[in-house]
């Protein structure tokens, strides 16, 4: 019987190899974040707004990639789910983020060809889009005076 000698070295495994697949495991990049400038915080706009139009723009902006303005999407199912309220109320609070100048409807929603239904497609006003600069319209709002 031919006797076999290892050495140490073969023996172990690659521990290189063992500490990069651990490392890759765990590396997942930056912690994803929503953030909302001081400048928009502070408007009548935003202020007037009540706590859950707020939340509703926070889901919005978490759509957004950096690249996808003008057509980030969220529909109304969506979004009753995400908020955990009412498909029903979800609507007035959609429109509320428009007309306070938060957010813009760039496509409406339709029912297509096949009968499936088709989403909105939303515009953030605080970022730019496409070729276009942003229009922060939530400046120029005005309270409606009763």
């Amino acid at each position: 019987m031919p006797c076999v000698l290892y050495t140490f070295f073969e023996r172990q495994p690659n521990l290189e190899i063992l500490m990069a697949n651990k490392y890759k495991g765990k590396k997942r990049g930056p912690a994803k974040f929503v953030m909302i400038p001081n400048r928009m915080v502070d408007t009548p706009a935003w202020r007037d707004l009540k706590p859950v139009p707020r939340a509703l723009y926070l889901e919005i902006k978490r759509r957004y990639n950096g690249h996808n303005n003008g057509r980030v999407i969220l529909s109304y199912r969506e979004a009753a789910e995400r908020l955990n309220a009412s498909y029903n109320s979800v609507g007035g609070w959609f429109k509320q983020l428009e007309s306070h100048g938060f957010i813009v409807c760039m496509q409406k929603p339709y029912l297509g060809p096949s009968g499936v239904g088709q989403t909105a497609h939303w515009r953030l006003t605080e970022c730019a889009c496409d070729d276009y600069k942003a229009t922060h319209n939530y400046l120029s709002w005005k309270p409606d005076k009763k």
